[in-house]
């Protein structure tokens, strides 16, 4: 058994590829209610979490803990059906390993989802966003302590978290599907409580246009190893409002349910195009 992270990491690749050798291409990670994508593969593999070494286990509702192979539209894929959070009590490191795992399994473009709350006025309960950039500042870093140059460099740049050239072909595959999309900031936090009044406001004033509670720890890994990153979240409430202001889990799943469709449809079709 191995202890460091890159041993780790080579340890459960070697155990999947001894499992299935097929190199998949591009990652997905399935958000809060989101999962029904990964019906859409034609899978050739399943691997429940808790028989990967190494590999956490998703405990929250919505999330159903297994990583998928197979194809979507003849593209080799894993998914990640269920992620892990730093709110479950997993360290940080613990919640990117299976994406540092992904580019040790071939990966070089990882495709994220999310449930969100929305803070820009003009959003919508299920319109899908494409983050275009985050604010990672409310959360724990997951680079933080002794750099393995293996991983990346010890400061990588954060300037273009979120690949342009994938957000401008989401775009026009979303303009073709007629299907609206928003773009904006995702503000990351810790959870696991919902954001109070003052809160909202004060992530909208920084530029948030959502927020969540996952993803960012997931995109700077991902930068950090070289894999290219699209996300989309689902805005599932509202978080600037006036009016009774509480919200459920239960919500989150509905709303994410009616809007997945779409962001399936989209990711379906990018798949293709990659």
């Amino acid at each position: 058994m191995q202890d460091t992270i890159i041993g780790q990491l080579k340890e459960t690749a070697a155990f999947i590829k001894n499992i299935y050798p097929t190199e998949p291409h591009i990652g997905i990670v399935l958000g809060s209610g989101l999962g029904n994508l990964a019906e859409e593969i034609e899978i050739e593999k399943e691997i429940s979490y808790k028989d990967i070494p190494h590999f956490p286990i998703s405990t929250v509702e919505g999330h159903y803990g297994k990583m998928v192979f197979g194809k979507i539209n003849g593209k080799n894929v894993v998914a990640m059906s269920g992620r892990f959070h730093y709110y479950e009590g997993y360290t940080a490191q613990q919640v990117v390993f299976p994406i540092r795992l992904m580019k040790f399994l071939g990966v070089k473009t990882l495709l994220i989802s999310n449930a969100a709350g929305g803070m820009n006025l003009s959003f919508k309960v299920g319109n899908l966003m494409i983050i275009k950039d985050h604010i990672s500042l409310f959360t724990v870093n997951p680079l933080l302590g002794k750099n393995d140059e293996e991983l990346g460099v010890r400061f990588p740049d954060m300037s273009e978290p979120y690949d342009r050239s994938l957000i401008i072909k989401a775009k026009k595959i979303a303009a073709d599907l007629g299907i609206e999309i928003k773009e904006g900031v995702y503000a990351g936090v810790t959870g696991p409580t919902f954001e109070t009044r003052a809160e909202y406001k004060l992530l909208h004033i920084v530029g948030g246009d959502a927020v969540g509670m996952s993803t960012v720890q997931e995109v700077i890994a991902a930068v950090h190893i070289g894999l290219k990153v699209f996300a989309i979240s689902v805005i599932t409430d509202i978080g600037i409002r006036e009016e009774d202001n509480i919200i459920t889990h239960e919500e989150v799943l509905q709303a994410a349910a009616e809007a997945e469709p779409k962001l399936t449809a989209i990711f379906k079709q990018l798949i293709a195009e990659l």
